[in-house]
């Protein structure tokens, strides 16, 4: 385990050197609140549907891949539905601005920025291929619960933001080319995998200017945030990693899914909160102090899942 937990915490690292970079940029006003808002587009709308694209373009089409997509689907909807009962259970008496918050919080991980990252370091376009799944499904789940649970209205759910969000596009697309083995030219494909390669020292810079401006005292002195962190960052990923052993899954699948599941928060917590005039304090808080603490719990729980893979 000890030869996993290092290979596992190099490539965390790795990551918050790149986190640490955001951090100072932002700090000394090198990157501004307009630059960060701009790179969150860039990595949504073009690196990250590009980085699945190349991905699944990189894994040959065949009946074992496709019974592992559905095998793969399948478990992040259950994943995210029981994380949903857990949520409901645990946070349900608060009041409305903060119970938004902290359920949002403890469903989602940050699958896409911290996540696709990790995965393709440690797992490589297998991991990817899986991760981008996970992705699709968070997406699904996000623009649905997420949205309604931050809204408190059933009325703001939009079919049309559901099957725009570039995050399902790209595993679309991508889909449709793994299916079909369609060769892309290299006049395609060049700019694609460029776009590609920036999903991961883009969204790390995005996180360090985050982390830049959170007051990241106030996670510290709630009791809720340390229970929706606890959740978030070890019940929920330990949980899954035992339930999957259990089941037979090993290999790649099986370590893709416990590092998109023990991320931080997701960022679209703020983005939801900000708009919906939840608690966004409590919500840069918990988003900011949950990747701080993932530096630590993340390598170990990765390296537990390679030992079980």
């Amino acid at each position: 385990m000890l030869s996993s937990f290092l290979t596992v915490s190099q490539q965390v690292l790795i990551l918050f050197i790149l986190i640490a970079a955001g951090f100072v940029s932002r700090k000394i006003n090198l990157i501004g609140e307009s630059a960060v808002k701009g790179m969150t587009n860039l990595v949504l709308y073009f690196a990250t549907p590009c980085v699945i694209i190349t991905s699944f373009n990189d894994c040959k089409f065949n009946r074992e891949m496709l019974i592992g997509l559905l095998l793969m689907a399948g478990i992040v909807v259950v994943i995210h539905i029981v994380s949903i009962a857990v949520a409901t259970l645990c946070f349900g008496n608060r009041d409305t601005a903060k119970k938004a918050v902290f359920k949002v919080a403890t469903v989602f991980s940050n699958c896409g920025f911290m996540s696709l990252p990790l995965q393709k370091a440690i797992l490589g376009s297998d991991g990817v291929f899986y991760g981008a799944i996970y992705v699709a499904i968070f997406n699904i789940m996000v623009w649905t619960y997420g949205l309604v649970t931050m809204s408190g209205n059933k009325k703001d759910l939009s079919l049309k933001k559901l099957i725009t969000n570039p995050g399902i596009v790209g595993v679309v697309i991508a889909v449709v080319i793994w299916v079909l083995n369609i060769h892309l030219p290299t006049v395609i494909y060049s700019p694609i995998n460029y776009l590609g390669a920036l999903n991961t020292p883009v969204p790390m810079i995005i996180i360090g200017c985050q982390l830049a401006s959170a007051n990241l005292k106030r996670a510290f002195t709630d009791r809720y945030s340390y229970l929706s962190m606890g959740l978030r960052l070890i019940i929920i990923p330990l949980v899954t990693l035992g339930v999957l052993v259990v089941l037979g899954v090993r290999g790649s699948m099986l370590v893709a899914t416990v590092i998109a599941t023990s991320a931080p928060s997701a960022a679209t917590t703020t983005m939801f909160a900000t708009k919906y005039n939840r608690d966004t304090s409590l919500s840069v808080s918990l988003v900011s102090a949950s990747t701080l603490i993932s530096m630590i719990s993340m390598p170990v729980i990765v390296a537990l899942a390679q030992m079980f893979a």
